[in-house]
């Protein structure tokens, strides 16, 4: 049975989770934003690590770093150099003010030591609408929406987010393969359960996605859905999570975001 509990970034979600019984029939599929970006944005009450048992990364979904089809740049590189010779004039689109877009591009701008204004609208599909239409430059964009207008011939793709290309995008390069080394930007949506579950309950609910994930069928949905099919072990799960606690921390402090 599926109950959702929305409400505060998923922090309402998570906080329920929490609290359940720990004998693996209450688990939460977790996406990154409210493990790692919420926190670091508002007082929550849950701790990311200690508070749950990772089980299983379900997939992942790289960003793509996408540019109107009338920007004169075709790599990363040249990117880098048209916004320095703008000297901070350029601006780019994102989902909202602490959306992963928004936090993906303001880490990257910060490590290339460039500058753009950031302008913020109500989700992805509004920002993409209004680059397509040549009113922001760039964007990072989910890998799904900015496939759908590569296709069409409104933007030019120049980069993925992602440590490993993409199998949907084999032909464009990563951003850390381009120049920045490291750079290894993802979300990813993944199954967790309350602290202190027993770990042969974790271990057979985890080889029990990680089989799921196999499924041709369902790794071929994933796909469709732009997400990367992963089905991980709860520690591999683990070190994801302590990876990029920090790491979205660091880029909610760059983009200047205030926590509440």
């Amino acid at each position: 049975m599926v109950e959702n509990r929305p409400g505060a970034g998923g922090a309402i979600a998570a906080e329920m989770v929490k609290r359940a019984a720990p004998d693996g029939y209450t688990l939460f599929i977790a996406a990154l934003p409210v493990m790692a970006v919420v926190p670091a944005m508002q007082k929550v009450r849950y701790d990311s690590q200690n508070d749950f048992a990772p089980i299983s990364n379900i997939g992942t979904n790289p960003f793509a770093l996408v540019v109107n089809k009338d920007i004169p740049v075709k790599t990363l590189k040249e990117f880098v150099e048209y916004v320095r010779s703008s000297k901070g004039q350029l601006v780019y689109g994102s989902a909202g003010v602490g959306s992963l877009n928004h936090l993906s591009m303001a880490l990257f701008l910060k490590r290339a030591g460039i500058e753009m204004t950031h302008v913020p609208y109500k989700g992805n599909a509004p920002a993409m609408s209004d680059m397509v239409a040549g009113h922001v430059p760039a964007m990072f964009s989910n890998l799904s929406d900015a496939l759908t207008q590569v296709a069409g011939g409104n933007v030019r793709m120049l980069a993925i987010s992602s440590e490993k290309r993409s199998p949907l995008t084999a032909d464009v390069p990563t951003v850390a393969e381009s120049g920045y080394p490291n750079f290894n930007v993802l979300t990813w949506n993944g199954l967790m359960a309350p602290a202190r579950t027993p770990p042969e309950i974790i271990d057979r609910i985890a080889k029990e996605m990680a089989a799921a994930v196999k499924d041709p069928k369902f790794a071929a949905q994933l796909l469709n859905y732009g997400v990367d099919p992963l089905g991980d072990t709860p520690a591999e799960y683990a070190a994801t999570l302590a990876k990029d606690i920090p790491l979205w921390a660091e880029a909610v402090q760059i983009a200047g975001v205030q926590q509440q």
